[in-house]
C-alpha cells in the first residue's frame, strides 16, 4: 500500500507543545513514526523553526529523526505562490503560507496538514487555492487539520 505523502507546516510542530492541539499533533507524529503516513516538510518549515522558541526547535529535531521528505522551494512553486498573491487569496504579509501551499501542490503531496485556520485550513481559501491550481494545470490539494488526518482516536 502506498503511504499518503503528508506535508506538515510549522503549526503542526508547534502544536505538539500546545495544550489545545498537542493530542492531535503528537498523534500525527506517531502515525509518521509507525509508518502509517509519509512525513513531508519544506525548507520553509526549517527556516520558520530556526526563529522559533527553543522547545519548538527541539520538537522539530525529534520530527527530523523520522526522516521526512524535505522539499526545496522551486522557481515553479514561487511562480504559483505569486499567482495566489495576484489573486489576493492571501496578502503579501502571509507569503510563506502561500509558499507552503505552492510547494505542496507542485510536489503533488497527497495532503497538507496545518493548524492555520485563518490562512490555510479555511473553506474559502482552500477553494481559491484549488481554483488557481486547476487553472494552472495542477491537481487540487487536499488540506486538513491534524485532527482530521491522524488515526489517533481520543474517544
Amino acid at each position: 500500500m502506498k503511504l499518503q505523502r503528508t506535508y506538515i507546516d510549522t503549526s503542526v510542530i508547534g502544536g505538539c507543545l500546545d495544550p489545545e492541539f498537542a493530542v492531535w499533533s503528537n498523534g500525527l507524529l506517531s502515525d509518521f513514526g509507525a509508518g502509517r503516513l509519509k512525513p513531508v516538510v519544506s525548507s520553509i518549515v526549517t527556516a520558520e523553526i530556526a526563529n522559533a522558541h527553543e522547545a519548538i526547535q527541539r520538537q522539530y529535531a525529534e520530527f527530523l529523526a523520522l526522516e521526512p521528505e524535505i522539499l526545496e522551494v522551486s522557481l515553479e512553486a514561487i511562480a504559483l505562490a505569486d499567482v495566489y498573491q495576484r489573486r489576493r487569496i492571501l496578502t503579501a504579509k502571509y507569503y510563506d503560507d502561500s509558499l507552503h501551499i505552492a510547494v505542496a501542490t507542485v510536489a503533488e503531496v497527497d495532503v497538507l496538514v496545518s493548524w492555520n485556520f485563518r490562512h490555510i485550513v479555511h473553506f474559502n481559501k482552500i477553494r481559491q487555492f484549488n481554483a488557481v491550481n486547476l487553472a494552472m494545470g495542477y491537481k487540487p490539494l487536499q488540506i486538513f487539520s491534524p485532527r482530521e488526518v491522524t488515526t489517533y482516536d481520543a474517544t
